[in-house]
């Protein structure tokens, strides 16, 4: 049976069109394609609003590393000028979404945007950067929330937390959010659901909860105006040795490590109905919505500090700021909140990454053993399971060094970011390669892609950057070491054997190509009976055999070789008239 394929900008509206478009980008629809604009949005949404500063992590506490890194004023204003920039990103990244809906995301994206001859060198070297960045995102919000338990009890309690049973907790994090996953897509609408009102109506609540229950509030000026050094010991820190403006740099980290993961929406768009409007809505809300939940918190917290230094010099700032305002009982409810909405965070990070590898797997960019779904679950797996065990394994370093840790879960923020940022340089280097599809930015499409690029090698180089005084192997910033060896690693990979093989998108080498070839098949067949060609039928019309278009039977049909079946994809391609951007 014959479907009508959507070659221009008209919006797909039913489930056939959207398999359509995903067939125009060489793909057939293998995942369920039940979620909707709402469901997009949570899971993006659910991963940035989460990962803010509440979150145990390397440096302890992301917010004790704001209150040291600048204090109040640059946390304040910090997350404000953020939002700003990283909200360029996300509508670059929405507009090159809404044109390539494919659960690869940048790294496909990269490869549709950059000539022919350079496309698989680009497609390889953003994927693994994703790849990585998307690995290291699940780590830190796991590990995170194991540290956030581990502290809490030992707050709450006196239990002693040692690196061996933090990591018992992560493996237990991990094992559930695994189970989870394997849930059907239906199932795990509900979860989203659960997810966006623990991180709008229980965060909210909590806000408010704090701000009435606390004995007093802090001024205007103290959470907007007061600047703060302890970067290093007795107030000597890189104020005094290089520059208040540094230390605000440095401080700006803080929002910065948190808002990101919202590829996500670009990841699980072969599951969203209306992909080509709904993916890029859904990951440009999902940005200005947890850029605003987020301030409102972090406000929130800064007007209930109640003893500044107290809080500062606790393990667990955000748990000083609650048990002071609300009691320890009260503290240790809306600690629990809090963590149910990190857990939920982890949960639908390890989704995206699954859909990741499942789309890179697909193309041959890690074993394609890993591009299978499962019969029974309907889901991708074997990469849950693999993107599982590599977050684990990414923090088995805590036995050893908390520095090497902060480098490897540094690659987090600026793996993720560079992925983001190739794509978005392509439509600028090539603009002849990108054809906007319905969600465009029209006039300030360049301009903000520019700014957008600008902003990743700003904090891509501030990243780079010692954040604590004297420098010494304990306190040494790691994440320049993470960043070259996943440079060399992804640049030296492609040099001496991915440039041979690698192609950027699945070839005859890939069971999806042949599932795409009957599909084409069936069109061909189709567009020969209207011609006069084929065997005759019995009603008059006439049958064309699919084994003889594509040489795989009878005995005068010739086997095409798999270079010769893709050319017979390309050129069925061009002769429908589809894109290839």
């Amino acid at each position: 049976m014959s479907r009508r394929l959507s070659t221009g900008h008209g919006l797909p509206i039913t489930k056939a069109e959207d398999e359509d478009r995903l067939a125009q980008l060489g793909y057939t629809q293998e995942l369920k394609r039940e979620w909707g604009l709402m469901h997009n949005f949570g899971a993006s949404f659910s991963i940035i609003v989460c990962f803010h500063p509440v979150i145990d992590d390397y440096r302890k506490s992301l917010f004790g590393y704001g209150l040291n890194s600048g204090g109040p004023a640059v946390m304040s204003i910090g997350w404000l000028v953020v939002c700003i920039f990283t909200a360029c990103i996300g509508c670059s990244m929405a507009e090159i979404l809404s044109q390539i809906p494919t659960s690869g995301g940048p790294y496909f994206w990269a490869y549709m945007l950059s000539p022919p001859d350079k496309a698989p060198f680009f497609a390889w070297v953003t994927g693994w950067f994703n790849l990585i960045g998307q690995i290291a995102v699940t780590s830190g919000i796991d590990f995170g929330l194991a540290n956030l338990i581990s502290t809490t009890a030992a707050v709450i309690n006196g239990y002693h937390p040692t690196g061996g049973k933090t990591l018992g907790i992560l493996a237990a994090i991990l094992v559930s959010q695994v189970a989870v996953n394997m849930f059907s897509i239906k199932k795990l609408k509900i979860m989203i659901y659960i997810s966006v009102a623990l991180n709008t109506a229980g965060i909210g609540s909590m806000a408010v909860a704090i701000l009435i229950k606390a004995k007093t509030r802090q001024s205007l000026a103290f959470v907007f105006h007061k600047f703060f050094d302890g970067t290093g010991p007795d107030g000597q820190g890189w104020s005094v040795r290089a520059s208040p403006v540094y230390v605000a740099l440095i401080g700006v980290l803080m929002p910065q490590y948190t808002i990101l993961g919202y590829d996500a929406s670009a990841h699980l768009c072969e599951e969203t109905k209306r992909a080509v409007r709904d993916a890029p809505l859904g990951l440009v809300y999902s940005v200005g919505a947890s850029g605003i939940v987020g301030f409102l918190v972090l406000i929130a917290l800064l007007f209930a500090i109640q003893d500044f230094e107290a809080v500062r010099q606790s393990p667990q700032p955000v748990l000083k700021i609650l048990t002071d305002a609300c009691g320890e009982g009260g503290g240790l409810v809306l600690m629990v909140i809090i963590m149910l909405c990190i857990w939920h965070c982890g949960l639908f990070s390890l989704t995206s990454n699954s859909r990741m590898m499942f789309a890179f797997a697909r193309d041959g960019g890690i074993p394609h053993c890993l591009h299978i779904i499962d019969t029974r679950f309907k889901c991708p797996v074997r990469t849950i399971l693999f993107g599982a065990v590599c977050s684990f394994l990414l923090v088995l370093p805590v036995l050893g060094s908390q520095a090497a840790l902060a480098g490897t879960t540094s690659i987090a923020t600026i793996g993720l970011y560079i992925s983001y940022g190739i794509p978005i340089g392509l439509t600028l280097v090539y603009p002849a390669n990108f054809k906007r599809g319905p969600f465009r930015l029209g006039f300030l499409s360049k301009p903000i892609g520019v700014i957008a690029c600008l902003w990743i090698t700003f904090i891509t180089l501030i990243l780079c950057l010692p954040t604590t005084t004297p420098v010494t192997p304990g306190t040494l910033n790691y994440t320049p070491v993470a960043l070259g060896i996943t440079a060399i690693f992804s640049f030296a990979s492609w040099k001496f054997w991915a440039k041979k093989w690698f192609t950027g998108r699945c070839r005859n080498h890939c069971r999806i190509c042949i599932r795409q070839l009957d599909f084409l098949g069936e069109e061909m067949m189709g567009r020969t009976a209207s011609s006069g060609h084929g065997a005759e039928q019995p009603g008059g019309g006439r049958r064309y055999s699919r084994n003889g278009i594509f040489g795989t039977g009878g005995r005068n049909q010739p086997r095409l070789t798999g270079s010769q079946r893709h050319i017979l994809v390309d050129r069925e391609f061009e002769v429908r008239g589809y894109r290839e951007l």
